[in-house]
């Protein structure tokens, strides 16, 4: 992807029925405990690599997302880790102790997704968000994922310390320049970039 041209990166399912299905349950039936941590390894690599892409990631869910407890083994690539940081510890072992299935609606309420959108709508308003990201400046907008990102790891001193580096890269760029310019001015800075649905 040509980080130059491209703001913003949004992912969805085929079809209309599920974001993710799970994973190959007859290949998965067969393997072998070594082979099992090797392929949680590998989708684990591939979830690191889309938190850590630069670039903003937005999943357009567009169905079912499942995970795996009632197939005897524990949901992987994360996804033990990432739901406790999303809704909370309590609220993260009650849906995997009891392999609970959710509605969007309590996925809203509980805090796993941002929204929730009739079907025919959720590639459009996808798409919105994804150009209101693109008109901001790309490396502010980079900056505020890697700072999240890095800071929840770690304690508020260390966060705010990774901020501060941030924040303090961001000037002296032609982002923060034009941007600060444009204010001052009055100006609007030039659209960056707009998103179809292709």
């Amino acid at each position: 992807i040509d980080q130059n041209t491209v703001r913003c990166v949004v992912l969805t399912g085929a079809g209309e029925k599920s974001f993710v299905a799970g994973a190959d349950i007859g290949s998965m039936s067969t393997m072998t405990k070594a082979e099992g941590e090797a392929f949680g390894k590998l989708g684990n690599d591939i979830f690191l690599y889309i938190e850590k892409f630069p670039l903003p990631v937005i999943a357009a869910v567009n169905g079912f997302a499942l995970g795996l407890p009632g197939l005897g083994i524990t949901p992987g690539f994360g996804g033990t880790q990432r739901l406790a940081r999303l809704v909370g510890m309590g609220m993260a072992k009650q849906m995997l102790y009891a392999a609970l299935n959710i509605d969007a609606q309590e996925a809203l309420r509980i805090g796993l997704v941002n929204a929730v959108y009739p079907q025919a709508e959720l590639m459009e308003n996808a798409l919105k968000l994804a150009n209101k990201i693109a008109r901001n400046a790309p490396i502010a907008v980079r900056a505020c994922k890697q700072a999240v990102n890095e800071g929840m790891q770690v304690s508020i001193e260390e966060g705010v310390a990774i901020e501060e580096k941030l924040f303090g890269a961001c000037f002296e760029t032609h982002d923060q320049v034009e941007g600060m310019a444009c204010f001052l001015s009055r100006e609007k800075p030039k659209p960056k970039a707009v998103f179809t649905n292709n």
